[in-house]
């Protein structure tokens, strides 16, 4: 697992340690479900929705991840 060094400011971090208390859970979970919910996915999360979204679609695997890469381009972009 990599670390990461961020900074905040002293009143966003006392923030975050008092949402992390309130809901029993670590800053690290806080960020992560965060960063899931921003869209930001492990490329096994990705790989795991596209074969979810190729079975509901019917479209074979690359014709699958041609249009997920397409997509989350385009999200990216704007």
């Amino acid at each position: 697992m990599q670390r990461l060094t961020i900074t905040l400011s002293d009143e966003r971090h006392r923030a975050l340690k008092e949402r992390a208390a309130r809901r029993g859970c670590t800053i690290r979970e806080i960020i992560d479900e965060s960063l899931d919910l921003y869209g930001i996915k492990t490329m096994d999360n990705a790989v795991a929705l596209v074969s979810r979204a190729r079975k509901t679609a019917g479209l074979k695997a690359a014709k699958a991840m041609e249009l997920a890469i397409r997509e989350t381009r385009a999200e990216r972009q704007t």
